[in-house]
């Protein structure tokens, strides 16, 4: 039933003017699809009020509830249409009444940590555009018959929209930003391990894929431990444990949405700009105990935000990364996806920031992602696995290697990242894996490059004058191969 119902909805924004994008799809179906849950949510709220004899205080007012607004219904349970607005109607209420209402909640509301703030947040940055009041009646119609009864609802209903989400990616470079491989995820999650009462960070949060993994994998933990399985810790896991932060407007919404769908209803996620904080600002309570992040790749900043960093450079990905490590308590745990020039650039930032890493943590792991790993960037990409407070001594690198092209329709599977989830624990040396001793890097570069000294002759990378003569070769078989057909003619 909700897979039908998003592709109803895709297929009617398809047909509107106003949306032109899977940004715009993901972006229009998430508003209708968060106010449709957000009445699902009071309605549980209300029954569980009335169950312990309390009175409930109702979040949205009486004229903008969706069964007043969206879908009002007759004695017969089926859509009343002499009540429902349609047309220019519908599209001037949600534009000049509900969008405006709902906006003014984040000045209302009475903490940031509230689902109230949240709403508002949200529609202070979504704006409708749906410009057919006719298509957004269809589209509420199919939206009304979401249910959301219970954790297996909610846990299909975002699925898909995770799904949505990579679809969103693989459209295109504007999309990718907001999208990491969830296999991937889960492998970076399984080998830094978060605990039940440590805190999990994000400060690129994009679409919330870290947090809600995390947030999916601590439930496991206490679904199949007795003893963590309590009120309180899940208390502490909806409220005091997942930490985000994104800048960009529609990423925010998508990321908040997932969260919700996930079942954290007032997610820590802040609508900021990460790096426009100086990192002498950032104080112990600031810090936590895991970080899992993909920075954007190839972002630049300007001159007055890298100042607000010890090494000065233009390139997002490494001002994240010097946020992460300030960002980590001592003992704490990351996993960073970065672009693999990181480990070999030779201007004095990059030189700085390998050095500042090795020295103030421990470097301990280097997992090398094959190309095609994010589909539609082109990035070649590792993963940075590290432990502050003791410099690094030795890094165990693993290269990936699924024995076959990646791409958007053969993304990467958890089957593909098993092997390194189960290596990683005992860190031996195979074909694909090694160790490389700090001691023996060059300490006027720190070139930390991949460069697997176990591979096959064979396999081994080749060198430029090889690949030179290599050519020739070839060039000369296709001459002899032309002089060969003039002749013939």
């Amino acid at each position: 039933m909700f897979e039908q119902t998003f592709r109803n909805i895709d297929d009617i924004l398809y047909k509107d003017s106003g949306a032109d994008s899977e940004l715009d799809y993901i972006g229009q179906t998430s508003w209708v699809m968060f106010l449709r849950y957000l009445d699902a949510l009071e309605n549980d709220k209300r029954d569980d009020a009335e169950f312990q004899n309390k009175a409930y205080e109702p979040i949205i007012a009486h004229e903008y509830k969706w069964s007043v607004w969206a879908m009002p219904k007759g004695p017969d349970g089926k859509l009343d249409h002499n009540a429902a607005l349609t047309g220019p109607d519908l599209v001037d209420f949600v534009d000049r009444k509900l969008f405006p209402y709902l906006a003014s909640f984040k000045q209302s509301a009475d903490s940031p940590q509230t689902i109230e703030y949240k709403i508002g947040e949200i529609f202070s940055e979504l704006k409708n555009k749906v410009q057919s009041g006719y298509n957004l009646r269809e589209i509420l119609g199919y939206a009304d018959v979401l249910e959301f009864r219970d954790s297996e609802d909610k846990h299909e209903l975002s699925h898909l929209y995770e799904s949505k989400i990579k679809n969103m990616g693989n459209a295109g470079r504007n999309g990718g930003q907001y999208y990491t491989p969830r296999p991937l995820i889960r492998a970076m999650i399984e080998v830094v391990q978060p605990r039940i009462g440590e805190t999990v960070y994000d400060g690129a949060a994009g679409s919330c894929g870290f947090l809600c993994e995390a947030y999916d994998y601590l439930r496991q933990q206490m679904s199949a431990d007795k003893k963590l399985n309590t009120t309180s810790n899940l208390k502490t896991l909806q409220t005091k444990t997942l930490y985000g932060k994104e800048k960009k407007n529609l990423a925010y919404v998508i990321g908040v949405m997932n969260m919700i769908l996930h079942g954290i209803e007032a997610p820590n996620v802040v609508h900021l700009n990460t790096l426009g904080q100086n990192l002498s600002d950032i104080r112990a309570k600031d810090r936590h105990d895991v970080i899992l992040a993909n920075p954007p790749f190839g972002g630049k900043e300007r001159k007055e935000v890298q100042q607000n960093f010890e090494i000065k450079t233009g390139e997002t990905a490494f001002l994240f990364l010097q946020h992460f490590i300030r960002s980590l308590k001592a003992g704490g745990r990351a996993a960073i996806v970065i672009k693999n020039t990181f480990l070999s650039n030779t201007d004095n930032a990059s030189v700085s920031l390998r050095r500042a890493l090795l020295e103030s943590c421990q470097l301990h792991t280097v997992l090398d992602l094959p190309g095609g790993s994010f589909p539609g960037t082109g990035v070649k990409t590792v993963v940075l696995f590290f432990t502050k407070g003791q410099p690094t001594k030795k890094i165990w690198y693993y290269a990936l290697d699924p024995g076959r092209s990646l791409g958007k329709t053969n993304p990467l599977n958890d089957a593909d990242m098993a092997e390194f989830v189960e290596l990683q624990k005992t860190k031996p040396e195979t074909e694909k894996s090694w160790m490389l001793k700090v001691s023996k890097v060059d300490q006027d570069t720190m070139d930390l490059s991949v460069k697997n000294p176990n591979l096959p002759e064979a396999e081994a990378l080749r060198s430029p004058k090889k690949i030179l003569k290599e050519m020739a070769k070839l060039d000369e078989e296709t001459r002899e191969i032309l002089l060969g057909l003039k002749k013939m003619l």
